[in-house]
């Protein structure tokens, strides 16, 4: 898929039906810091340097035999994709907020034509590379990353140190430069208020939680980002195991806060799903707080098979779907909020009536655009 048809297509790779503990773990990434050895990390680059960096990524990605091991990347600069663009990318979660902020120039994307594979370049290293899978699947996220990582290595030169490890712009990524998280579905511990206790239980291991899109930003719909914190004098394979038990264990309290709300409040647990799934299939006008809190009740509706016959992946793509970015970029043109709060319920109502909005079907793409 072309970076153009990504831009445009709400469904990813990480969204798939089938993960492990997919009814509670919407999908696991990985994430490796990367900088160079020959310039400065890329705060302090000049804008020729810049350009070399974003120059020697594209040769190591050119190489034949990287595409052949790991398939075709695409590399395109941020100056080359609009400001609605750059956003949906944040919103599919390929880039990350931070990679907007600034000036675009000097900056890349790379993104495998599946969607489980993304690389941004001068962020606040020179390589922040992610691969991104549906369910617990931390190892072999790491898996596909490492081989990303050699392939890349081959030719580039890395900052490291032997006593250190991999050198980073930020002191809390020194080390194995590696960041696990994986996104979770929790409502069950948010309904039944332990979810601040959670959090502080899992601060106190080492562990951040953080909202739907990283770093800043709130737990929409129940959404949350559970990744390690310290990588300085970690080992990899101890990061990904200690982060899959945290999550299996997390995974195990969601399930018996979920069974004990079913079992104690059944009427009210359904009546709330069932309202939700009515406001998704019927509503004319829907803000992304509303749309945001219905898919949540929609999932766990499907989790618990109080709903049948629609994938949880349908989840998934409807929350992107239905993010600012996302619709202005489908409209191919600018939208106020109104606009985006009835384009966002008439493109909800019909995905769920069986029908497709993607690639093919949107308008061009604008440059400019409020996402607020």
């Amino acid at each position: 898929m072309a970076l153009k048809e990504i831009l445009t297509d709400p469904r990813s790779r990480w969204m798939e039906d089938g993960g492990p503990e997919a009814d509670v773990v919407v999908s696991s990434r990985v994430r490796l810091a990367r900088d160079l050895a020959v310039y400065p990390f890329p705060h302090r680059l000049r804008a020729e340097q810049a350009e070399e960096v974003l120059h020697a990524v594209r040769l190591a990605l050119d190489r034949p035999e990287v595409t052949k091991r790991l398939g075709k990347m695409e590399f395109m600069r941020l100056t080359e994709l609009t400001p609605v663009e750059r956003h949906v990318l944040v919103e599919k979660h390929l880039v990350s907020p931070d990679f907007l902020k600034g000036n675009p120039a000097g900056k890349a994307v790379v993104i495998r034509q599946d969607e489980t594979v993304s690389i941004m370049v001068n962020e606040e290293d020179h390589l922040r590379i992610q691969c991104l899978m549906p369910g617990l699947a931390l190892q072999e996220c790491w898996e596909l990353a490492g081989a990303v990582d050699d392939a890349l290595e081959a030719t580039l030169e890395y900052a490291f140190n032997e006593e250190f490890g991999y050198l980073s712009a930020c002191p809390t990524n020194v080390g194995t430069g590696l960041r696990a998280s994986v996104m979770m579905h929790l409502p069950g511990l948010v309904a039944t208020r332990v979810i601040d206790e959670v959090i502080s239980g899992l601060s106190k291991l080492g562990l951040t939680v953080r909202g739907l899109y990283g770093e800043g930003t709130r737990a929409a719909g129940s959404l949350f980002q559970v990744s390690n914190q310290i990588t300085l004098g970690r080992q990899e394979a101890e990061i990904i195991n200690n982060l899959t038990a945290l999550a299996r264990r997390l995974v195990s309290q969601e399930r018996e806060a979920r069974q004990r709300l079913h079992r104690e409040q059944r009427g009210a647990l359904e009546d709330r799903i069932f309202r939700s799934y009515g406001v998704l299939q019927y509503a004319r006008v829907l803000n992304s707080e509303e749309a945001m809190r219905s898919l949540s009740d929609l999932r766990l509706g499907l989790a618990l098979k109080i709903i049948k016959k629609l994938p949880l992946s349908i989840v998934s793509e409807l929350m992107v779907l239905s993010q600012p970015a996302f619709l202005i970029r489908l409209a191919g043109k600018e939208l106020n909020p109104s606009e985006r709060d009835v384009l966002r319920a008439q493109l909800i109502r019909e995905r769920l009536q069986g029908k497709r909005t993607g690639a093919g079907s949107e308008g061009r793409g604008n440059k400019k655009g409020n996402t607020d």
